[in-house]
């Protein structure tokens, strides 16, 4: 009896189970180098964003504290009123916002960044307003348009 006890537990030992392990891990993917022209115009767009978030928040402050918090001196635009105001502060922050998405190199930022300066060529265009800035923006457009694979 013990012969067939031992028998039937090295046949339950040998059809036990195999326990597969998770697959090794991958190295993590290798993130693209920051371009340099795409550091530039992130940097300058987050000031752009930041000018414009400050502009909209004084004016906010000398709308409600009045002139003696907040003199007509430090008014960037003296003739922004509440809505104006509020305009600037969500302008600005989607602008920050644009700005750190392409420092970071995410795809949606290339295709917004791309969508605007292309709006901005045809109002160019269309208004026949040639102009350097209309340089500019063909310039910036080929070039994001060149650099695309470092974005994911």
């Amino acid at each position: 009896m013990t012969g067939t006890t031992s028998h039937a537990h090295s046949s339950r030992a040998a059809a036990a189970p195999v326990v597969q392990h998770l697959p090794p891990r991958q190295p993590p993917l290798l993130r693209p180098s920051l371009p340099i022209g795409v550091a530039i115009l992130s940097f300058l767009l987050g000031v752009a964003g930041l000018v414009l978030l400050l502009t909209g928040a004084i004016a906010f402050l000398h709308q409600y504290a009045g002139t003696t918090a907040f003199p007509d001196s430090l008014l960037i635009s003296s003739s922004v009123d509440v809505y104006g105001a509020a305009i600037l502060l969500v302008l600005g922050a989607a602008i920050i916002a644009l700005a750190r998405a392409l420092w970071d190199q995410e795809l949606w930022a290339l295709y917004l960044m791309v969508t605007l300066l292309f709006a901005g060529l045809a109002y160019e265009f269309f208004t026949a307003s040639i102009t350097v800035l209309f340089l500019v923006l063909i310039v910036l457009f080929i070039y994001l348009l060149a650099v695309r694979h470092h974005f994911y």
